[in-house]
C-alpha cells in the first residue's frame, strides 16, 4: 500500500511583488503531472503553542516518489527562484500515514514491537 506523501512549506518573510506573483500563477501546472493538490495556502493562523511568524502551505501527493519527482522536475526548478528569492522559509517532504493510524502505532514502530 501506497502511502500519501506531503510538500510542507513554512514561509516567511515574503516580498510579495510580481515575481512571487508569477509563481503563484505558475506552480499549478507543475504539480498536475505528479498529483499534487494544495490541501493548505496560506491563510489565518490560531498559534496554540509556540510563535509563529509565518506562512503554512501544505501540497498533498499520491505517494513520497510523486512529490519528490515534482520538487526535482525541470518546471517546479524553472519557478523556485521566483519564490527563494523573495522569502525565507524551510520546506520538506514528509510521509502521511495509513488510514485509522493511532498514537500508539508510532510507539510500537520505535520502540520496534510488531503492530
Amino acid at each position: 500500500m501506497s502511502l500519501p506523501a506531503y510538500a510542507i512549506g513554512y514561509l516567511r518573510e515574503i516580498q510579495f511583488g510580481d515575481q512571487i506573483a508569477r509563481y503563484m500563477r505558475c506552480i499549478d501546472a507543475t504539480l498536475e503531472p505528479f498529483g499534487g493538490q494544495f490541501l493548505i495556502h496560506g491563510g489565518a493562523l490560531s498559534p496554540q503553542e509556540g510563535e509563529w511568524d509565518g506562512d503554512i502551505v501544505v501540497i498533498a501527493f499520491p505517494d513520497r516518489e510523486s512529490a519528490l519527482a515534482w520538487y526535482a522536475s525541470p518546471a517546479y526548478q524553472a519557478i523556485l527562484p521566483l519564490r527563494t528569492d523573495n522569502s525565507t522559509g524551510i520546506v520538506t517532504i514528509v510521509d502521511g500515514v495509513a488510514p485509522g493510524h493511532r498514537g500508539a502505532d508510532k510507539l510500537r514502530e520505535l520502540l520496534g514491537q510488531p503492530a
